[in-house]
């Protein structure tokens, strides 16, 4: 009971995936990863070396028909620098090099005069690898042929065809090496001395060019720069000659260098500045005499001290002197008042004495301000009198302005010229000398050599392109494959697609068919019924007895065993055998299945249902000429039609078809119908109906009330999981009372590349250890 539920309840499914692991059961991990990388390889290893072959075979042809190719290579200097003297002489300055100027070289490199010219001169005109003739379809046409390539005669240089040139400027590069100034030039030939003689011929023609360029020019400015010094003296001689008229005419005389008016107006300017400070300091000392008078009198006490304003007074020595006579007389005031009184004669005294210096002190800063005002206004009238001479000095120099102006003009044009003359002369003499001394600013570093190796196709590259190519490209097609293959392979993709147990795995028969003794075994209707007898024309139907070991027969006691186990209780069983689509195998299924049931004892009986193309009928009952139509129609007896296997008990009720039948699914689920199968439930103990498949017609779910369970059978390798699906989606009715699944016409040699995990499983040794005989 407990191996019936597992097998019928879909609820248990999942434990079990669970717990044996499998393509429905694997959540993931590297077990899954590592599971379906072998079984990827097991069932794509022909497409993947397939593809290998084929991309090494092809990796091997190509480098069997393209013509190797070898890269000389040369190195030029840019901006070589020049020797001193001649740097000192060259009429052009040397210019910076920058990166702009680097990638002008590297196109004059590789411009068509330079090819032109190298073509030229080493005749390639002629030359296979510029013509076309080596190239890889051409090399395999001649491969092919068995041929080798004919030269062409070359062309003369001035009819040298764009193809050429074009060609050769593809093989030529030039690239700056790394910020250097140096540049690698490189060309690709199929011959290694050919290609360093060409890439040298390159480097030399651009050297060159460089030379002719340099002296082109040079040649250029010496002739322009002998016109121009020939004008520049005649300009500046004429220039000189100007300035000493222009002189003469307007009587300047000049000493030290300058103009007379212009030194006159130098020296009043002198002299006004230095009148105007001795005029200033005048007049600030007569401001500090006066502000002495004005803020001290003979009754002021101060004016014997001048301690805060009398700075400028002290410096004389006549207040000096009455100034510390009169600081002694107040001392000794200070001193006798304290020690005689005030009102003393001796202390009055004093201060008459007193009184008489402050007078004397305010009559000799009268005097000082008499002196300084005196010496004031001498001062304002110099400053007046060298004003008026400045002023007439600078009128003077205003009327002789314009001759100075234009002679400085003509001065400056005179000097501008002979300057210009003697720069232009020095040039002139630094060309001269570097035309007789060309120098390149460009050099060859050292000569390319022939390269020891080609630089492609490179063998080894190319063979592992087409190795992991090949393999990259065959694990893709194997994968696209994969994906494509939406059919049923495995019983767990039965059980996860459909989610329903996969009774049996029925292997693909490959059992000739026999041969007829005398005479055909099946009788005429008209004889007696115990001579009515099946057919054994077709051995395939016949499987089950013939091979009774073997795993065909095996994998149908596996589908008798579901049956037997499906918890309905009935003890009298009607079993459907159905399919999605014709072709799939249910009518020898149902033909094996009641075989081996009959074989075992049991009453059995199977009635083909499939009205509108009865195959079974066919082979099992070619001279049939009534069936159940005719017994549901009452035209004939159950015993009239049923024909008889007595080898195994198997009791067949065929289905004949003597016209187009156009309501099937009505006389299925008719009445009478049902009355024949209560009948036959009476009579045997399973009931094996064949019956058409789902997909075209809907004669099977008009069955549903006389068929106690169905099974489904899939061909293995062909069957689509979504028509499949889609069937059991319109039939629910069906899908309810399935009891499984049976995956037919099985390839097993091939299961093992589909199901890793049970590889073992479909393995022929375990069989043969317990008599099975390897016959399917």
């Amino acid at each position: 009971m407990l191996q019936s539920n597992m097998l019928q309840n879909d609820r248990l499914r999942p434990a079990l995936d669970a717990a044996v692991p499998g393509d429905g059961g694997e959540t993931g991990g590297i077990g899954a990863l590592v599971n379906f990388g072998i079984g990827f390889l097991r069932r794509q290893f022909a497409v993947i070396v397939f593809t290998l072959v084929l991309a090494v075979a092809i990796s091997a042809i190509y480098l069997r028909i393209t013509p190797p190719t070898y890269t000389a290579q040369v190195q030029v200097l840019f901006a070589n620098p020049k020797p001193q003297f001649i740097q000192q002489q060259s009429l052009l300055p040397e210019s910076v090099v920058d990166p702009t100027q680097i990638e002008t070289q590297l196109q004059i490199l590789k411009s068509k005069a330079i090819a032109i010219s190298v073509i030229n001169q080493l005749k390639l005109a002629g030359d296979e690898d510029l013509n076309g003739s080596s190239q890889p379809l051409n090399s395999l046409v001649r491969w092919i042929r068995g041929t080798k390539p004919a030269a062409p005669p070359a062309e003369p240089g001035d009819q040298l065809s764009d193809g050429v040139v074009a060609a050769f400027q593809d093989r030529l590069s030039a690239i700056r090496v790394g910020y250097s100034n140096v540049i690698e030039i490189s060309f690709n030939s199929s011959k290694a001395a050919r290609a360093a003689e060409i890439v040298n011929a390159v480097a030399n023609a651009y050297i060159t060019d460089q030379l002719n360029a340099k002296f082109e020019a040079n040649r250029r400015a010496t002739a322009w720069l002998q016109d121009r010094l020939r004008d520049l003296g005649q300009q500046a001689l004429t220039a000189e000659r100007a300035v000493g008229a222009f002189k003469s005419q307007n009587n300047m005389v000049s000493a030290g260098g300058k103009p007379i008016d212009e030194q006159q107006v130098s020296d009043l300017n002198s002299r006004l500045v230095a009148v105007r400070a001795q005029t200033s300091d005048a007049a600030a000392r007569l401001n500090r005499f006066e502000a002495i008078l004005r803020s001290n009198s003979v009754d002021s006490p101060s004016i014997g001290t001048l301690d805060s304003s009398g700075s400028e007074a002290l410096s004389n020595p006549i207040i000096n002197g009455l100034r510390q006579q009169y600081l002694e007389l107040a001392r000794r005031e200070s001193e006798w008042s304290g020690r005689f009184g005030k009102d003393h004669l001796a202390v009055v005294n004093i201060r008459t004495r007193m009184r008489d210096i402050r007078t004397s002190i305010l009559d000799e800063v009268h005097r000082l301000v008499e002196t300084t005002r005196s010496d004031f206004e001498v001062n304002k009238q110099r400053q007046q009198e060298i004003e008026k001479q400045l002023a007439e000095a600078v009128s003077l120099s205003r009327t002789t302005n314009s001759a100075e102006v234009t002679m400085r003009e003509l001065e400056g044009n005179a000097k501008g010229y002979r300057s210009l003359y003697e720069t232009f002369l020095q040039r002139y003499m630094g060309s001269v000398q570097q035309e007789s001394f060309p120098i390149s600013e460009a050099r060859l570093i050292y000569p390319a050599a022939p390269p020891q190796s080609k630089s492609k196709p490179k063998s080894v590259l190319v063979l592992a392109l087409g190795i992991f190519g090949g393999l990259g490209l065959g694990i893709a097609l194997g994968l696209l494959r994969d994906s494509m293959d939406r059919v049923f392979r495995t019983s767990a993709q039965i059980e996860t697609a459909l989610r329903l147990p996969c009774l049996s795995l029925v292997p693909l028969l490959q059992t000739p068919k026999r041969k007829k003794s005398t005479a055909d075994n099946s009788r005429e209707p008209d004889q007696d019924p115990r001579q009515r007898m099946l057919s054994i024309r077709s051995g395939i139907y016949w499987a089950v007895l013939g091979m009774p070991l073997s795993r065909f027969a095996e994998s149908i006691r596996s589908i008798k065993l579901a049956i037997d186990l499906n918890p309905t209780k009935t003890s009298n069983k009607v079993v459907g055998i159905t399919s999605s689509l014709p072709n799939e195998g249910k009518s020898t299924l149902a033909a094996s299945l009641a075989q081996l049931i009959g074989h075992t004892g049991k009453k059995v009986i199977v009635v083909d249902c499939d009205l509108r193309n009865p195959s079974l009928s066919a082979n099992l009952t070619p001279n049939a000429t009534a069936g159940i139509v005719e017994v549901i129609s009452g035209a004939r007896t159950l015993e009239e039609t049923v024909w008889k296997d007595p080898r195994s008990n198997l009791v067949f009720l065929p289905a004949v078809k003597k016209g187009p039948l156009l309501h099937t699914s009505e006389i299925l689920s008719a009445d009478l119908t049902k009355e024949l199968f209560d009948k036959l439930r009476a009579t045997f103990d399973y009931i094996i109906v064949d019956l058409p498949p789902l997909t075209p017609v809907v004669d099977v779910r008009a069955t549903t009330p006389l068929i106690d369970c169905f099974i489904l059978v899939v061909e293995w390798g062909r069957t689509k999981i979504e028509v499949v699906q889609h069937a059991l989606h319109t039939a629910p009715n069906v899908y309810e009372t399935l009891i499984g699944t049976v995956l037919n016409k099985t390839d097993i040699k091939a299961m093992k590349r589909y199901d890793n995990y049970r590889s073992d499983y479909y393995n022929n040794e375990h069989y043969i250890r317990y008599g099975f005989a390897d016959q399917a």
